[in-house]
C-alpha cells in the first residue's frame, strides 16, 4: 500500500471516531438553539462523579455553582465560598465533563467594585479549573468588570432577578421585580448584558411574565429558575431535583427522584448486614 492510500485510510479512520463523539457544547451552540426554538437544560455539579452522571445524560450546560459552600458544606447562603473553593469544585466539574458547557459561578467579592481585580480572578478560575465560562451576578452596577473579563477573551453568563449574592441586601430570597421600577431595571439591565456582550443570562426568582418579555427582548439565551417555562431553558440544583435535600421544597422545585429515601434504605440495609454478619459473604471474600 502506497503512502497517499495509508494517509487517506488513517484520515477516514480519524473522521470516525470524531463522528461516534458527542458534539462538544459551546458558548455559540447556545445561540444556535435559541434562534432554533430548542430549550436548553442546565443542571449544577460540584465534583467528578456528579459530573460524569449529568454529562453522561446529555446536559446542555453544566453550572458549578457557588451553591455549592450550602449543598457540600452546610453553609446557610452563598457567602462564605472562596476562589479557591471554586476552583477545586470547577476543576473536579471539568474533568468528569466531555459534552455539557462547563460555567462556573465567581464568588461574592472577587468581581465588586474592582475591575481589574475581577479579571484577575476570572482568569484564575478558568486556567486553573478547566471551566469554560464564567458567571457574575447583578446589571449596571458591576458593568464594568464585565467588560473587563470580556475583553480578555473569557465568555461571561449574567445573572439577574434574585441574585443570592445580595441576599442580605434584599433580607431574603423572595421573588424580585414585583413593582414596575424594578421591573424595568431588570429589562434595561438584560438588555445591556446583551449589548456588551454576556452569551446568556440566568433569570431567578421572578414574574413569568416578566422572563417571557425579557426572552423575547435580547437575542441570547435566558435560562430561568423560578421564572416560568416562557424562556430559554432552565437549571436546577441536581441534589434538589433528585430529592436528596429534605425539606427544601420551593415552588419552583420538581423532584425527579426520591434519592435521599432511596439512600437512606440503602444505608440502613448495609448497616444491618454488617450487623447481622451477612456482609461479607464467602463470595464477597477473598
Amino acid at each position: 500500500m502506497d503512502g497517499l492510500s495509508v494517509c487517506m485510510q488513517k484520515q477516514k479512520k480519524m473522521s470516525t471516531n470524531t463522528i461516534d463523539k458527542p458534539r462538544k457544547v459551546t458558548t455559540a451552540t447556545l445561540r444556535k438553539m435559541k434562534a432554533a426554538g430548542e430549550k436548553i437544560a442546565m443542571l449544577t455539579a460540584y465534583d467528578y462523579s456528579m459530573a460524569r452522571l449529568v454529562d453522561g445524560s446529555g446536559m446542555d450546560v453544566i453550572l458549578v455553582g457557588d451553591s455549592a459552600t450550602n449543598v457540600m458544606a452546610g453553609n446557610m447562603t452563598t457567602l462564605p465560598m472562596t476562589l479557591d473553593e471554586m476552583i477545586y469544585h470547577a476543576r473536579c466539574v471539568a474533568r468528569g465533563t466531555e459534552r455539557a458547557l462547563v460555567v462556573a459561578d465567581m464568588p461574592f467579592g472577587t468581581y465588586q467594585g474592582d475591575s481589574n481585580a475581577a479579571l484577575h480572578n476570572a482568569v484564575r478560575l478558568m486556567k486553573e479549573s478547566g471551566c469554560e465560562a464564567v458567571k457574575l451576578e447583578g446589571g449596571s452596577e458591576i458593568r464594568e468588570s464585565i467588560e473587563k473579563i470580556l475583553s480578555a477573551g473569557i465568555p461571561v453568563m449574567g445573572h439577574l432577578g434574585l441574585t443570592p449574592q445580595s441576599v442580605n441586601k434584599f433580607g431574603g430570597y423572595g421573588i424580585r421585580a414585583k413593582e414596575e421600577a424594578e421591573a424595568r431595571k431588570l429589562l434595561d439591565d438584560a438588555k445591556m448584558l446583551e449589548e456588551i456582550g454576556c452569551f446568556a443570562m440566568v433569570l431567578e426568582k421572578v414574574p413569568s411574565e416578566l422572563a417571557r418579555k425579557v426572552a423575547e427582548s435580547v437575542s441570547i439565551p435566558i435560562i430561568g429558575i423560578g421564572a416560568g417555562s416562557g424562556v430559554d431553558g432552565q437549571v436546577l440544583v441536581v441534589n434538589d431535583m433528585l430529592g436528596m435535600n429534605k425539606g427544601f421544597t420551593p415552588k419552583f422545585l420538581r423532584h425527579y427522584a426520591d434519592l435521599g429515601t432511596v439512600i437512606n434504605d440503602a444505608l440502613t440495609s448495609y448497616i444491618s448486614d454488617v450487623k447481622a454478619v451477612s456482609f461479607p459473604s464467602p463470595e464477597e471474600s477473598y
